[in-house]
């Protein structure tokens, strides 16, 4: 792994939005103390590094999720009070101070938290590690516990002198309070203040409140009036030698308050140093917490990583753009993508506002915020690695003061990426080759892009230029992507399809927007019909791929169910194997016993007879008693027969099951010999065609009119002359595939516009309607061909022909359309 980390640009950050994901974990940390650890936060390239604070933050979210409480009470930052009284006569204040005790107390909190007993396993290792050499200062704790209250002051105690002090002062607070209210008490009499007026505090002295009109009745010293003029606050001149006399008791308490915490802080200062370290660990926790609780707000997760550069993630999310859509309860589409050593770089291609750019901010922001520690949004089996410098190219970096165009600036970017892209690198360029005249740009950036494959370097790189896809197909260590577009919605999906290049969609979309049809139609002839059909076969191979990846899919989730169930089924046969034996066992106890308790109990009777002599009524109760326990013995019988009955209806399903399990002999499946004249058709599809001629491992098949080489292992036959309706088997339908096929059905249009298409388009187009119609159960369901030459609509009407399921078909109404639309009825 190369040592030298290389970002570029500058503005990384700015541009993949890394900059806003900064901020929100700076708005979850407790203290100054997590936001500067916030804004050191820093891309490495050391797998080490990395792991170690992708542990952290993992095992922190697992702390968020657990039952026991984390102390997160009091984070408080005093490192700047701590550096400013190391100088000899500088002191905490008793805020500094209080602040000092509470966040002590939090770290040592934190380091109980992590300790594990001897002999008990580490439940948070590098969490653990962490604290595991952190100074908790128990004693300066208990020090400062000892100076001062609950609240932060000060306590009387503290010295002898501050508890004279105070003291004095309350005695000489209470002289004045007594004074006052036997002077407040003769105004009330004399009518000079009204009888709810109390003694009043102003500028630390206390004071009566007088109208102006009566200032003159009290004797003693104006102080103040209040802001509406309407009272005016007296001092009477017997309580002023009071009050100047707590004036100085003030100042007496405040020296001894000052001299108290210079003699403390003069006990503290050696041990500031260690301290402040102890500072540090708060921080990291801090910091820590803050990674944690943005990644539970993101769904994110520890990724497995590996020490090398590549790229496997399965269901990523961009976490910018998720938090957004949540807010208007919408749902992100999740990134799969795959770059590996054979496939390094990404070429992804399709329309303007498909989620290209997305995909290509998505791969950049989620592999910085890997390597600077976060977790990421992806699925669990996702793999990660390490990659030493991460380049971007995206937006307008068009300049008038360094007189530099768009073009211009991405050259520049270009030849840094030429020049220092390796194996280590991963690049990600927008719109590559685009901002000049097309043919020379596009030649430029193939050029570029043979440089970038020569140095090994990864990438995700989209584009629109056909030259760029076709280089692509045909170079190893390049993959053609494609965004997909739903043609028949005319509205992108944002998935990401690797495999086939994309279609930007240019004649769809202009179509859409409204652009005059004849404007469409100059635009087609002047570029040709072969680069047009190139554009349609594109969308056809991808509308292909995503059909087939979505039944593939279902087959997947139908195989993974069935695998649970045959786990449980296993479980419960082995459950019921070890109840079996169990009961035989106990069965055998208790025939023991009863044998035991029958033997016991005729010599006791026969005993009892002959002790007896034989009387009739000695006898008479013996034999009662022996006939009691007879009764118990066949109940016992009666149980015993219940169980071994249940056995053997449990032990016939379980012979049921495993012949219905036991697999069909090959000779039974052999499949016949496919020859020329015979009715096939495609594996999983309904549709039937005949075949033509047989040309080694493939097949010359005509569907209705449309003639295709198929290969002979996707063809099943179908029998002779028209097939027979196939049986509907009985087959696993998992709950998620029951509600997606209700949300298709919800979804489906029953009418479908084929009017302009040409009569290959148009046939699959049809094909892809009427699997879907009979999927979903619709019927009926129109076509709309149009009148035209009648030519269209002879194709369509020749294939519904050949289609099992269909019961009729027929013009429309006259009213509706008719012969211009095919009303199809299903089965």
């Amino acid at each position: 792994m190369n040592d030298v980390i290389v970002i570029y640009p500058c503005n990384f950050e700015q541009k993949t939005g890394f900059d806003t994901i900064r901020g929100l974990i700076a708005g979850k940390c407790l203290s100054p103390l997590g936001e500067e650890r916030v804004a050191e936060m820093a891309f490495s390239g050391d797998y080490a590094v990395v792991s170690g604070w992708l542990d952290q933050t993992d095992e922190f979210l697992r702390i968020l999720s657990g039952e026991k409480e984390f102390p997160a009470a009091f984070f408080f930052d005093v490192r700047h009070a701590l550096k400013r009284v190391r100088p000899e006569g500088a002191y905490l204040d008793e805020a500094a101070l209080f602040d000092l005790m509470r966040s002590l107390q939090t770290i040592r909190a934190i380091v109980r938290f992590f300790h594990v007993p001897e002999g008990e396993e580490v439940a948070y290792p590098a969490l653990t590690a962490l604290a595991g050499d952190i100074q908790v200062f128990p004693r300066l704790i208990e020090n400062i516990g000892a100076i001062l209250d609950k609240s932060g002051r000060v306590k009387d105690n503290a010295s002898p002198a501050l508890s004279r002090i105070r003291k004095e002062i309350a005695v000489t607070i209470n002289g004045i309070s007594r004074s006052l209210q036997s002077i407040l008490r003769a105004a009330q009499e004399d009518k000079v203040v009204d009888k709810d007026v109390t003694p009043t505090m102003r500028d630390g002295r206390l004071m009566i409140p007088v109208a102006p009109a009566f200032k003159r009745k009290i004797r003693g010293i104006i102080h103040d009036e209040s802001a509406s003029g309407k009272t005016v606050f007296i001092e009477p001149e017997a309580v002023v030698e009071a009050n100047n006399r707590i004036r100085e008791l003030e100042g007496d308490e405040r020296r001894e308050i000052i001299r108290i915490l210079t003699a403390f802080t003069d006990l503290i200062r050696p041990s500031i140093p260690e301290i402040l370290q102890s500072y540090e660990f708060l921080a990291d926790m801090d910091f820590i917490r803050a990674k944690a609780l943005f990644a539970a707000q993101i769904n994110a997760i520890r990724p497995e990583m590996e020490n090398r550069p590549q790229i496997d993630w399965i269901r990523a999310i961009h976490p910018l753009l998720y938090l957004s859509l949540k807010k208007q309860d919408k749902q992100v589409v999740p990134l799969d993508i795959m770059l590996t050593e054979e496939k390094r770089i990404l070429l992804i291609s399709g329309p303007n506002a498909g989620g290209k750019s997305v995909c290509l901010k998505t791969v950049g922001l989620l592999q910085y915020m890997l390597q600077c520690g976060l977790l990421i949004p992806l699925y669990e089996r996702s793999r990660t690695g390490i990659f030493s410098g991460i380049f971007i190219d995206i937006g307008d970096e068009q300049s008038i003061e360094n007189d530099l165009s768009t073009y211009s600036s991405h050259l520049i970017n270009m030849k840094f990426f030429i020049k220092n892209c390796d194996q280590t690198t991963i690049l990600l360029i927008d719109e590559f080759g685009s901002g000049t005249e097309p043919q020379i740009g596009g030649a430029i950036a193939e050029a570029l892009l043979e440089r970038f494959v020569r140095n090994g370097s990864f990438g995700v790189i989209t584009t629109h230029y056909q030259n760029l896809k076709h280089f692509a197909e045909d170079t190893p260590g390049i993959v053609n992507g494609a965004m997909l577009y739903d043609r028949h919605g005319m509205q992108p999906l944002f998935q990401l399809a690797i495999g086939n290049p994309g279609s930007s969609f240019a004649v769809e979309i202009a179509r859409k927007i409204g652009l005059p049809e004849e404007v469409i139609a100059d635009a087609s002839a002047k570029v040709g019909s072969d680069y047009i059909n190139i554009d349609k076969y594109l969308q056809d191979i991808v509308r292909d791929k995503r059909y087939w990846e979505t039944k593939r899919q279902n087959i997947r989730q139908q195989e993974k169910k069935l695998e649970e169930i045959t786990g449980r089924y296993e479980q419960d046969l082995e459950a019921v194997d070890k109840q079996r034996k169990a009961i035989i066992r106990q069965a055998k106890e208790e025939a023991e016993r009863i044998i035991a308790n029958a033997n016991t109990n005729i010599e006791r009777t026969i005993r009892q007879i002959k002790e007896a002599q034989a009387g009739k009524e000695e006898t008479k109760s013996a034999r009662k008693a022996l006939d009691e326990f007879k009764a118990s013995v066949l109940a016992t019988e009666e149980a015993d027969e219940k169980i071994a009955r249940q056995m053997a209806k449990l032990k016939k399903r379980q012979e049921q099951k495993k012949q219905k399990q036991t697999p069909t002999p090959s000779s039974a499946i052999a499949e016949d010999r496919i020859s020329a004249g015979d009715n096939v058709r495609l594996k999983g599809q309904t549709s039937v065609g005949t075949v033509l001629d047989i040309q080694g491992k493939e097949a010359l098949v005509a569907f209705g009119m449309i003639k295709s080489t198929v290969k002979l292992e996707r063809l099943e036959k179908a029998g002779k002359g028209q097939p027979k309706k196939e049986e509907r088997k009985s087959a696993f339908v998992s709950h998620r595939t029951t509600d997606e096929m209700h949300e298709k059905k919800l979804h489906f249009k029953q009418e479908l516009d084929v009017r302009g298409m040409r009569g290959d388009e148009a046939l699959q187009a049809v094909t892809y309607f009427i699997d879907d119609a009979i999927l979903v159960g619709v019927s009926p369901i129109r076509i709309l061909h149009g009148t035209g030459t009648g030519i269209l609509r002879q194709l369509i009407r020749d294939y519904l022909h050949s289609v099992s399921g269909i019961r009729r078909y027929h013009d429309e109404h006259v009213q509706f359309g008719g012969a211009g639309i095919t009303v199809v009825e299903l089965e």
